[in-house]
C-alpha cells in the first residue's frame, strides 16, 4: 500500500494554486502538473518541457469530479467507459467546454480528460481548489525524451537549477509504466469511437463496453499527446530487432567495434550492458521506461531491443517502442555499413 504523506501533498496544492509547476505520481508516468485553469501555469508547462504549442496536455481530475464541467459534450460513450475503467489509465478526448483556456488543448476544441487511480494523485487532485480543479500534466520530461516513472526521474530529467518545476511529489515508482489509453469521443455522432493511443486498456476491452471497436485515427483526428512518429526516446539511438536476427546482428556491431546496450525477454547475449525484461506485458510495460533509463547511461552506440510479440497484451508497448526507435532501420544501417 502507498503512503500518503499529507504534508506534502497539501503543500503541492498550494504551489499549484499559486501557479506554480509541480511534478506529481500517477499510476501510469509521472505528470509535470499545473492548473488547467490557468494559461500562464499551462504555457510554463509547455516551456518547461520544450513542448510545441500546438501539442495538447490531459487534464487530470478527482474521482468525485463532474466531467461536465470540462467538456461541452459527454456522450453515453464516455459514461460508459467512465463508469468501466476511471479512476484508470484511460484518458477520452472531449469537446471542451468554453471556458476551459484553449492552450490546454493546443488550440483545439477538444480536451483530454482523465481520472487516475494512485493514491497520492487523486489525493493531490482532492486537496486542489478542493477537488473541484484540473491539473494539466503531460509526461514531467523534455519533449519526446523517455517518460518518468519515479520522482528520481524527474529530478535528473530538469535538474536542480533555472528549472520553472517548483515541486516533486513523490508517490514510488508508477505501477503500469506506459501512458494511458486514449480514445476520442469528440466526434462520436459522425466518426463513432477513435483510439489516438493505445495503452494498458486494450481494444478488446473498450470494444466489450461500446459494443463495437475503437476505429483507428483519421486525417481529421484530434492532436494527441504522445502520438508523434518519434517520440518515447532515449539519448541513445534505439534500435528494434527480431528475435531470429539478434545474433547475427550483434555480432556484426561487435565486429563493427560499437558498445551495445541490450534489452531482452528470451535470451541474454554477450554485450557492453544488458537488461532482461519479463514474458509478462504488464509486468513489462512496468519496467520498460526504467530500462531505456538505465541503458541510456552505459555509455553505449546503440541500444537494442528485442522485439516484442504482436499481439492485443503488447499493443500499448510496441506503440512506445516503436516511436523510440522510429528509425531503427536506418540506425542500424548506418552502423553496420562502416
Amino acid at each position: 500500500m502507498t503512503t500518503i504523506d499529507m504534508d506534502a501533498v497539501r503543500l503541492a496544492a498550494r504551489k499549484l494554486e499559486a501557479g506554480k509547476l509541480v511534478a506529481f505520481p500517477t499510476e501510469t508516468v509521472y505528470g509535470l502538473g499545473g492548473d488547467a485553469e490557468n494559461a500562464a501555469a499551462i504555457a510554463d508547462i509547455y516551456a518547461a518541457k520544450g513542448r510545441p504549442a500546438n501539442h495538447p496536455v490531459i487534464v487530470h481530475v478527482a474521482p468525485e469530479a463532474d466531467i461536465s464541467y470540462w467538456a461541452a459534450d459527454v456522450p453515453p460513450q464516455a459514461r460508459a467507459l467512465i463508469d468501466a475503467f476511471w479512476p484508470g489509465p484511460l484518458t477520452l478526448i472531449l469537446k471542451r467546454a468554453a471556458h476551459v483556456p484553449a492552450a490546454a488543448s493546443g488550440g483545439q476544441d477538444s480536451i483530454g480528460v482523465r481520472c487516475p487511480s494512485h493514491p497520492v494523485a487523486q489525493a493531490l487532485l482532492r486537496e486542489f481548489k478542493g477537488g473541484k480543479g484540473g491539473v494539466a500534466g503531460p509526461s514531467a520530461n523534455k519533449f519526446g525524451h523517455v517518460s518518468p516513472t519515479t520522482a528520481q526521474h524527474v529530478r535528473e530529467e530538469f535538474g536542480e537549477a533555472d528549472s520553472l518545476l517548483d515541486y516533486v511529489l513523490d508517490g514510488g515508482q508508477s505501477e503500469v509504466g506506459i501512458e494511458s489509453t486514449i480514445v476520442d469521443l469528440s466526434r462520436v455522432e459522425t466518426h463513432g469511437a477513435v483510439l489516438l493511443r493505445p495503452g494498458q486498456i486494450s481494444v478488446d476491452q473498450i470494444a466489450a463496453v461500446l459494443g463495437v471497436a475503437p476505429r483507428a485515427p483519421d486525417a481529421a483526428a484530434p492532436r494527441a499527446s504522445g502520438t508523434l512518429d518519434a517520440h518515447y526516446a532515449p539519448h541513445t539511438p534505439v534500435a528494434q530487432v527480431a528475435p531470429e536476427q539478434l545474433a547475427g546482428v550483434l555480432q556484426q556491431l561487435a565486429a563493427g567495434g560499437y558498445k551495445v546496450a541490450f534489452i531482452y525477454r528470451t535470451a541474454a547475449m554477450p554485450v557492453h550492458a544488458s537488461v532482461a525484461m519479463s514474458t509478462d506485458a504488464d509486468r513489462y510495460a512496468h519496467g520498460l521506461y526504467a530500462a531505456l533509463r538505465d541503458m541510456d547511461h552505459k555509455g553505449a552506440d546503440v541500444i537494442v531491443v528485442e522485439s516484442l510479440p504482436q499481439t492485443a497484451e503488447w499493443q500499448g508497448i510496441n506503440d512506445r517502442l516503436r516511436r523510440a526507435a522510429f528509425d531503427s532501420t536506418g540506425i542500424l544501417s548506418r552502423l553496420l555499413a562502416t
